[in-house]
């Protein structure tokens, strides 16, 4: 008989995290920032159970013996890196976790911190909430100091008594931080580049397999396909590939999935309908509008100017 599956709890508010972490309550309802050496002393339970937290959160965390598992990953935290995390993930830890000499900070705030500002809309732009967590951020010295001097600014209003201009200004802060780490994630994504250029290699390799197979032996091809079979997240995929080529993974799928049709429309003597139908779509009226987009042609329109 299969086990049952684990209980999952739910972290709804900025106080059940803080309950969680064995810490006082928040000093403000939708935003607590965290000194991780404040919770050396907490023993984690033997019985912790998987959690989803439905609050973003933002951390670097160094020296922390043991696996945090988020998603279907896990991570040791030995070496100090910053990481993201969205409403809606679930973490859990081994019970052999040893967080005795864990140092670094969290910020954790509710997405209603956020709902009247325009970082609002925009966090969700920010693709590295979604990336798996052996996908962090690795900082350099001097990256690491300019955010801790960010960090100091949060921490000086967040301890102020909250007025009409607390979570405006917190929000603002918040902001220059996230822009920061996009900016130190695209400078990973650059001068990491035996990493980087080898995922990059592997996915030119994934591409070209793909579609060099006989027409009509596969469907239309998905970024998630191709995340899956590189052990990547989609988002992570993406944003590598655009620092890296300029063009995200569905624009590197489309040019591709263009060349094969006009191979096809050349080669064959199938109709347009049926071109479309080996390329995997399911409707040829899609096919021939992405077509167009990309060509300036109607497939029957190319077919005829190549002749």
């Amino acid at each position: 008989m299969k086990a049952p599956a684990p209980e999952i709890r739910t972290l709804a508010t900025v106080t059940d995290y803080t309950r969680l972490c064995q810490l006082p309550a928040p000093v403000h309802p939708l935003l607590t920032l965290i000194d991780l050496e404040q919770t050396r002393n907490n023993a984690v339970p033997a019985d912790f159970t998987p959690v989803v937290q439905q609050l973003y959160s933002v951390w670097v965390k160094k020296n922390l013996k043991g696996r945090v598992h988020y998603g279907h990953q896990s991570y040791d935290f030995g070496e100090g890196v910053m990481g993201f995390v969205a409403p809606g993930q679930v973490f859990a830890i081994d019970a052999s976790l040893d967080i005795s000499g864990i140092s670094g900070w969290m910020l954790v705030f509710h997405p209603d911190l956020l709902r009247k500002h325009p970082l609002g809309q925009k966090i969700t732009g920010y693709g590295f909430f979604s990336y798996q967590v052996h996908e962090a951020l690795h900082l350099s010295a001097r990256e690491e100091a300019l955010l801790d001097g960010l960090l100091d600014g949060i921490r000086a209003e967040y301890e102020r008594p909250i007025d009409a201009f607390s979570q405006d200004v917190i929000v603002a802060q918040l902001d220059v931080l996230l822009t920061y780490a996009n900016r130190f994630y695209h400078r990973q994504f650059l001068t990491r580049r035996t990493a980087e250029h080898d995922l990059l290699s592997r996915f030119e390799a994934a591409l070209n397999a793909y579609f060099t197979t006989e027409p009509g032996e596969q469907p239309l091809p998905t970024v998630q396909h191709f995340a899956d079979a590189l052990h990547v997240s989609p988002a992570y995929l993406s944003d590598m590939l655009r620092a890296l080529t300029g063009q995200s993974t569905q624009q590197h799928i489309h040019h591709a999935l263009i060349e094969k049709a006009k191979r096809l429309l050349l080669t064959t003597s199938l109709t347009i309908n049926e071109t479309a139908f080996q390329l995997g779509f399911e409707y040829p009226q899609y096919f021939s509008r992405l077509f167009k987009s990309k060509t300036g042609l109607t497939p029957a329109a190319f077919r005829v100017s190549a002749r």
